[in-house]
């Protein structure tokens, strides 16, 4: 039998100025990153287990390897509250812009959004209800 597993391992939402995308996804989440430098890159961790779903990942600053984008891979984060609404509602504050609002996928698999964070990255939200 094959052993199930999340097939992703490890994201990376590229930022070009470290300590604001920082101060933006801890204000929207409601986390705290562990700020991390690592060779030529920084890297900030957002927290993360090695019990549950979902996979790791981090903020990286690298000027040569990592830019900022609108298109592209789409990162979904799980809504810390239940409610996706939640942490929408803090997007545009922290310096954000939302580009969908909450939006029902299905009801068996629950809401997403759409927001810019202060980088330029699209960005989503997953919540059940």
């Amino acid at each position: 039998m094959a052993q199930t597993f999340n097939v992703v391992g490890w994201f990376e939402i590229p930022v070009t100025d470290m300590p604001r995308a920082i101060r933006f996804y801890e204000s929207v989440l409601g986390y705290t990153l562990h700020y991390q430098p690592v060779g030529e890159e920084e890297m900030a961790w957002f927290p993360w287990s090695d019990e549950g779903s979902g996979a790791p990942g981090s903020l990286v600053k690298h000027d040569k390897h990592y830019t900022p984008s609108t298109e592209g891979t789409l990162v979904y984060f799980s809504s810390p509250s239940g409610d996706l609404a939640n942490e929408l509602a803090r997007v545009e504050q922290a310096g954000g812009k939302v580009l969908q609002d909450k939006t029902l996928i299905a009801e068996d698999i629950g809401f997403m959004a759409l927001f810019l964070d202060t980088e330029g990255n699209r960005v989503a939200l997953h919540s059940r209800g």
